[in-house]
């Protein structure tokens, strides 16, 4: 699947952003993309945090929101917002 720059570059955001997050001593041993399907399934989990990490132009020009997903800046430092979140559940990041 050819990928466009942007979409490379999300991506490798939320890689990052991912590697950031352990480091504030959340368990990332279970780290693996999800289907929209296996997502929707999760929804209804209280256990289970979204969180949007999209810039703020891509998530104002997508159609696509998740409801009751948190939006996060990606670009702000991780720490001043992965701590708002209980370390044990899930998370799911999502970008593009």
């Amino acid at each position: 699947m050819k990928r466009s720059l942007p979409q490379l570059l999300l991506a490798v955001l939320c890689a990052a952003l991912c590697g950031l997050i352990a480091q504030e001593g959340y368990s990332l041993t279970k780290v693996q993309r999800i289907t929209k399907e296996e997502l929707k399934a999760l929804l209804n989990d209280p256990s289970v945090v979204v969180i949007d990490v999209r810039t703020d132009w891509s998530w104002r020009e997508s159609d696509t929101k998740i409801k009751g997903a948190v939006r996060e800046d990606p670009l702000a430092e991780v720490k001043t917002w992965a701590s708002k979140y209980p370390k044990e559940g899930k998370i799911v990041l999502y970008c593009a």
